[in-house]
């Protein structure tokens, strides 16, 4: 079988591997769609703070099952997704349900080989039918998750006026969900183009280029008040801090970006806005639930979200042209 492997950063590499075994509890997957995420890029740029190589990318993934355990709901021919959080079931997080932050968490294509690769043998209890959607929706449910498991921990209401920093598509994912939720939602981006992309496709309130008046700017469209929650979805540590100031008086800001590096913020800007910090990282069940349910329901602009595509024996020459702006990627799905 085709695999794509990052060797070290900015080196990929097609070879051919044997088809795995399936293991035992396993679900033998023949691998149809890998969404490349943001994740996929910093592993390739050698900005991920997680990973060693070499490594096989990929955890957005949907495919057909080729081979299942006895006794599965699963059957030869099921299109599925791939819940790519492998998690122990008995840690202190596990046992209180929140198996996205599980201690001993194994992510595909991060902590180990993921979906750049057409076959794929994972853990019965990660892979689910993906009923009602096509593949390639079933492959971008994944990013959304994470933007709905956000979401759902900032607990917006209708009416909420909702900042998300960063129009990648995790930040996207934010948006969406906040305005099913009722939220009144503005973008703020570096980019011109992906602002407009979030008012064009996602009915975006409100979007700010971040330059010399954008301060200005978020206090005019909140009555000098700031915001209700704050999302960041940067991946940028000073953006990350910079956010704070965003977060209006008992309002909550919500770090979905991940970075190694240390975040520091004003202690007295912080409490006299009594400002609730949450940490959200991966997603769970219920999220991909959510998003789901939103898809069906024909919520999700999701063929204008994928803006790219490529085949998986192109990715080796191919990969790099993703990171160029001027390419316009929102969301690239790999056809394996």
């Amino acid at each position: 079988m085709l695999t794509v492997i990052c060797e070290t950063p900015g080196i990929l590499r097609a070879e051919q591997r044997p088809i795995p075994p399936r293991g035992e509890g396993e679900v033998l997957l023949r691998v149809k769609r890998v969404g490349v995420c943001g994740t996929d890029l910093h592993i390739f740029t050698g900005n991920q703070p997680y990973l060693s190589y070499p490594r096989v990318m990929g955890h957005e993934l949907s495919g057909i099952v080729e081979q299942a355990p006895e006794g599965s709901p699963l059957s030869a021919g099921d299109t599925v997704y791939v819940m790519p959080y492998l998690t122990c079931g008995v840690c202190v997080a596990c046992r209180k349900g929140k198996t996205n932050c599980c201690s001993h968490i194994q992510v595909l294509g991060v902590h180990r080989d993921g979906a750049f690769t057409e076959y794929l043998s994972v853990p019965q209890a990660f892979v689910h039918k993906a009923e009602g959607v096509t593949l390639d929706q079933a492959a971008m449910v994944e990013f959304l998750a994470i933007g709905a498991h956000a979401v759902r921990r900032a607990n917006v209401q209708t009416g909420q006026r909702v900042l998300v920093v960063g129009a990648g598509p995790i930040g996207m994912a934010a948006m969406i969900f906040s305005k099913l939720r009722g939220g009144i939602v503005t973008a703020l981006d570096t980019r011109r183009d992906r602002l407009d992309f979030c008012i064009q496709h996602l009915a975006m309130n409100a979007a700010v280029q971040i330059g010399d008046a954008d301060e200005q700017e978020l206090a005019a469209l909140t009555d000098n008040d700031y915001f209700d929650v704050v999302f960041d979805a940067t991946g940028n540590p000073k953006a990350m801090e910079r956010g704070f100031k965003f977060v209006a008086h008992g309002g909550t800001y919500v770090l979905i970006s991940v970075v190694g590096a240390t975040i520091s913020f004003s202690d007295p800007e912080f409490h006299k806005r009594e400002t609730t910090l949450l940490g959200s990282r991966n997603a769970t069940v219920e999220d991909f639930e959510t998003v789901l349910k939103a898809m069906r329901a024909g919520q999700i602009p999701d063929a204008a979200l994928n803006t790219h595509r490529l085949n998986l024996a192109d990715v080796p020459a191919d990969f790099q042209k993703l990171l160029d702006p001027a390419q316009g990627v929102v969301k690239a799905i790999i056809e394996c």
